[in-house]
């Protein structure tokens, strides 16, 4: 075994874990990066960065589909080849991490390529190698696609969203069981551009914590890009052939198609970092952090495995505060009052906060407002065809936003007021006050504010 000491080590280099360590090393610590994939995970190479290139694409052949009746006419003629091709540049030359190495390097890191596992207080093991911790050990070890135990399902060649994301060709036809982002993004990606999709739901609707008016419009939106919404039912069993997937529902019907996506949620594996070397429990899916994301001791963890929001922002958002805390700097402490949401589809949901029932659930003496996007200038000029609201969740005890939500046309751009008025307790009387830009897709809060003062 070789041994060596060292300042800090992170185990798994993620958004977060890239960051804490490569922020570090730059400050002279000696820091090591452990991680068994690519640096940089899953954001630059299967999710936010290419999947949202993906969305760009498609929604520019349904903007060009609606020129006939507001700028003439157009012949579009979709090419998935392009896409693919771009993607596979942005994650350097068929997902090369060969970039994000050098970056990491170039500040003073030293990679490890392995699984890392904590081996007591301060200890950590990866393969032959074993690192002593002066300073600190960093967990940002991330997430994982929750695979369901659907029977059938697990020796056939489903796709999950790294599949999709590195597809050269689509398929004729697919069944999508899973809603939430991931699954109602890419369900209205390949609708788009041409696919035959079915998205399936366990759950009565697909996004299912946003607000429940959410729902009614994204199945316009999709019922638009002709995708099949099916929900209310569990999947009762999987099979494939070479013609194929069928996938049987428990109420009968039975759905055929060439390919399947598994887009059922993500989740944390946490079992194999020896956390019970440092006396917690090694069956956790996530950890418990103060308000510096530390665990205990010289033990820190950031991102998905915090569950705190498995986004790519809210990473970043805790690596800056452990880094600090990690250099006994000042720093702000953690808070998730305001943690801001955006699923891409075509209207985009944007959410911020407490939804309505959330909200009542805590007991605060709720206001809710509304208003409707189509009925705003800017949506009338945009002609907004699946619709769109912006809803306020208010503490009208505090006269504060508690929540909101923005669904629309640049729905999470609109977002950005609400998450700040939020995060700030900005009165709802110096919201009502400010001046809004007309014709902006912004008069919705205004409109709607008008509904609680």
């Amino acid at each position: 075994m070789n041994e060596a000491d060292v300042d800090v080590v992170v185990i798994g280099m993620g958004p977060a874990g890239e960051d804490v360590a490569g922020s570090l090393a730059e400050t002279g610590l000696k820091v090591v990066g452990i991680e068994a994939g690519l640096v940089g995970g899953e954001c630059p190479y299967w999710g936010c960065v290419p999947s949202k290139m993906m969305i760009r694409a498609a929604n520019l052949l349904a903007e060009a589909r609606r020129i006939p009746g507001l700028a003439g006419e157009a012949t579009v003629s979709p090419d998935w080849s392009v896409v693919a091709t771009r993607i596979r540049k942005e994650a350097t030359d068929d997902w090369s991490d060969l970039i994000a190495v050098k970056r990491f390097e170039g500040k003073g890191g030293v990679l490890v390529r392995g699984v890392g596992r904590l081996q007591g207080p301060g200890t950590v093991v990866c393969g032959d190698q074993r690192f002593y911790a002066e300073r600190a050990v960093v967990l940002a070890t991330g997430a994982r696609p929750t695979i369901p135990p659907i029977p059938g399902l697990a020796n056939t060649p489903y796709w999950t969203n790294h599949d999709a994301i590195e597809a050269k060709t689509l398929p004729r036809s697919m069944v999508v069981i899973g809603g939430g982002a991931i699954g109602a993004e890419l369900s209205q990606v390949f609708a788009r551009f041409g696919v035959e999709v079915v998205i399936v739901d366990s759950a009565d609707s697909l996004l299912g914590v946003e607000e429940p008016e959410v729902d009614s419009v994204i199945r316009r939106a999709f019922e638009a890009d002709g995708i099949e919404v099916v929900t209310g039912v569990k999947t009762s069993k999987v099979e494939y052939s070479s013609g194929g997937f069928v996938v049987t529902l428990d109420n009968g019907r039975t759905l055929a198609a060439e390919r399947l996506l598994i887009a059922t949620g993500r989740t944390s594996d946490l079992s194999k970092l020896g956390l019970e070397t440092v006396g917690l429990d090694g069956a956790a899916h996530s950890l418990v952090t103060d308000s510096s994301l530390r665990v205990k001791g010289s033990l820190w963890a950031v991102g998905d495995i915090t569950a705190k929001g498995a986004f790519t922002h809210v990473a970043m958002y805790q690596s800056r505060i452990a880094t600090a805390a990690i250099l006994r700097r000042p720093f702000v402490s953690a808070d998730y009052t305001a943690v801001p949401r955006v699923t891409f589809t075509d209207p985009e949901v944007g959410a911020v906060g407490l939804s309505e029932r959330a909200a009542r659930e805590l007991g605060i003496d709720v206001g809710i407002a509304t208003a409707d996007i189509k009925s705003t200038a800017r949506g009338w000029i945009h002609q907004v065809e699946a619709g769109g609201f912006v809803k306020l969740v208010a503490d009208m005890a505090e006269r504060v936003l508690v929540g909101a939500t923005a669904v629309g046309p640049h729905g999470g751009e609109v977002l950005g007021l609400l998450t700040l008025a939020v995060h700030e307790k900005t009165p709802l009387d110096n919201l009502a006050s400010m001046i809004y830009a007309y014709p902006t897709f912004h008069r919705g809060i205004s409109e709607a504010l008008t509904l609680l003062v």
